[in-house]
């Protein structure tokens, strides 16, 4: 074999092998859960956030860093280790607060990655930086806070104070990460004795709040009784007032078709009245006949009804 044959076959080799790897580097998958940085010659191209096969230059003209979209969680004061069982950091945890008390303190703080590109090139470890400055941030935030609000009713507006203060951190860094959300898992103090008249504060209060809530629900039950009521009384006398007026009109009506006839026919109108009035009347009356001695003669019912009106004989005294 020549030389020349020799040289060709190397070359055609060595093209075939670029040829392979230029094929294998030229594709790349994301998951919905991930989020990719095109790099060429190490400079950041492009984010990719749409899942799915994407082309790219082969390398080594360009490259791609996966990165994940997912919720990360930075622990503070503890981490767990490989059999889930919890190591606390007393290093870390251990705080003064604005009153020169020394509480323990861990938290758990969530993040995302916001900007890929910031996230790889503006800080070495961006996770050990939003480590520190997390520490900065509860450690201020403790430190001007008395230990009776860190330990009771003050935590929700300890963990407002320390995110907003973690987030302005994070942005002067700018290392492309947001803060969702900061969490205090466990503040007391290192005596026991203290830790345990604390609990007996939070306990108390927890009462308090728990009776004035009762309270409150007691109260609301009974304004909307009374409302109720009220509603009801006042109702019932619009009804009684819309029937009495109703009545009063049916009355004038009646009154005013009497008039027109009595105008038209006053004799006979007036008698019918007459007689109306006695059959209203009349029904419910007991005639007597008198003699001029003034003995009983004769009991007349107008309406005969032997078993509730029986006739009086002569000579009765009733």
């Amino acid at each position: 074999m020549s030389v020349k044959r020799a040289l060709t076959l190397i070359f055609s080799g060595i093209f075939a092998i670029l040829v392979i790897v230029a094929a294998l580097t030229s594709w790349y998958m994301v998951d919905e859960s991930e989020q990719a940085v095109v790099i060429t010659f190490g400079h950041a191209d492009d984010t990719v956030s749409e899942p799915g096969l994407h082309f790219k230059m082969p390398w080594p003209i360009q490259q791609v860093e996966l990165l994940s979209r997912e919720t990360f969680s930075l622990t503070f004061g503890y981490k767990q280790d490989a059999n889930g069982e919890i190591i606390s950091n007393e290093s870390e945890t251990k705080m003064i607060t604005g009153d020169e008390n020394i509480v323990l303190t861990d938290l758990v703080v969530q993040w995302k990655i916001a900007d890929p590109e910031k996230y790889l090139f503006n800080s070495d470890d961006p996770k050990s930086i939003l480590h520190n400055a997390t520490s900065a941030a509860i450690r201020s935030v403790i430190g001007s806070s008395t230990i009776d609000e860190a330990l009771t009713d003050g935590k929700a507006q300890i963990e407002i104070d320390t995110r907003e203060l973690l987030t302005t951190l994070v942005n002067n860094y700018d290392i492309g990460v947001n803060i969702l959300a900061v969490q205090l898992q466990d503040v007391e103090v290192p005596n026991a004795e203290v830790r345990q008249a604390f609990t007996a504060v939070t306990d108390a209060r927890e009462t308090q709040n728990t009776k004035e809530n009762q309270a409150e629900k007691y109260k609301n039950e009974k304004e909307s009784e009374a409302k109720g009521t009220v509603a009801a009384i006042k109702s019932k006398a619009e009804g009684d007032k819309i029937a009495r007026i109703q009545q009063a009109e049916g009355d004038v009506a009646v009154f005013n078709s009497l008039y027109e006839q009595y105008v038209q026919n006053k004799e006979i109108t007036r008698s019918r009245l007459i007689l109306e009035t006695l059959e209203q009347v009349l029904p419910n009356a007991k005639l007597y006949i008198m003699n001029d001695d003034g003995e009983t003669l004769k009991y007349l019912p107008l309406v005969p009804n032997s078993a509730t009106n029986p006739p009086v004989t002569e000579g009765s005294n009733n």
